[in-house]
């Protein structure tokens, strides 16, 4: 799951897309506003027959809107990952066909190698894009396949996570649903990662004292939080620098009048956009909890140890 502020890698992949939208979008003009100009600027494409500027136009709007896609996914790739992968989609089918043509013999070799790099540069980008995402599993869960989701949360919280199967089974998308829940759960741009999940562990151990609190504790090490500053969080014995984002997350949970002041001590010590951060985790995170427990699957905390 995708927190925190952007690291070099990821902004290496909005580089990509980038790149590939905008020379999508500049190749699309061209062919809209000079198509003629356009057939004869690309000295391949007159091996093809004679020009056609209605036809130039067509494949010139394919152009422009998969570029405005890319460029769309280009502003936040983890959470609009499949905006990209819409945008490449034509783009990919257009490079398979040139090398099926090449393969099949209809162009010369000498042809393909000429338009290979505006044909398959731009799709070659925006899969490198994806593939970083995906490997680094930077990516919001929402559009991933059920059974993929389901198998990576059982591996999160092992038996644990019957509630979402029950979820994906019901109907009207309430999976799909769900899954956009998780993203603005674990909003994090301008909160230190500990500082944050103190408060999202608070919030989370006052819903639920045992696997939801594991999971949250197992985002947390994810999310680059030591292992005993994590565990410490799950005993209550915290830290006094995380005591007050700890108390505040619990204080969300309780619906105390206490995160009022506490919070306010937050955004004195810090700034607005920090308080806002870990009252949204505190806020959103004991969704999971408390779902869990209007299904009647929650367990008894003795039968969990809070330690990871």
């Amino acid at each position: 799951m995708f927190a925190g502020k952007f690291d070099k890698l990821d902004r290496l992949v909005q580089s990509l897309l980038l790149v590939a939208a905008l020379t999508a979008i500049a190749n699309s003009a061209f062919m809209l506003v000079r198509p003629l100009d356009w057939y004869v600027f690309i000295p391949t494409v007159v091996t093809t027959g004679p020009p056609n500027a209605h036809f130039i136009r067509d494949i010139g709007l394919a152009y422009l809107g998969c570029g405005l896609l890319l460029g769309y996914a280009a502003i936040h790739p983890p959470l609009r990952w499949r905006a990209a992968l819409a945008g490449g989609l034509w783009l990919s089918f257009h490079g398979a066909l040139h090398i099926y043509e090449v393969a099949a013999g209809i162009c010369g070799p000498a042809i393909f190698w000429a338009d290979a790099p505006g044909v398959l540069g731009q799709p070659l980008l925006v899969w490198i894009a994806l593939a970083i995402l995906f490997v680094r599993q930077r990516i919001a869960p929402a559009g991933l396949p059920k059974p993929a989701l389901l198998a990576a949360f059982d591996k999160m919280s092992p038996g644990e996570s019957a509630y979402l199967d029950e979820v994906a089974l019901a109907p009207g998308h309430a999976f799909d649903k769900l899954m956009h829940l998780m993203p603005a759960s674990f909003h994090r741009h301008a909160a230190p990662a500990d500082l944050f999940h103190a408060a999202r562990i608070g919030a989370t151990l006052v819903e639920d004292c045992g696997p939801c609190a594991l999971t949250a504790a197992r985002g947390a090490l994810a999310d680059g939080v030591d292992r005993d500053i994590v565990n410490r969080l799950l005993a209550g014995d915290h830290s006094p620098a995380l005591a007050t984002a700890f108390a505040f997350g619990q204080a969300i949970a309780r619906q105390s009048a206490d995160a009022f002041d506490l919070g306010d001590r937050i955004e004195a010590e810090h700034d607005r956009h920090v308080r806002l951060e870990l009252a949204m985790t505190a806020a959103i995170v004991r969704a999971f909890p408390a779902m869990k427990r209007g299904l009647g699957l929650d367990r008894a905390c003795s039968l969990t140890p809070l330690h990871i």
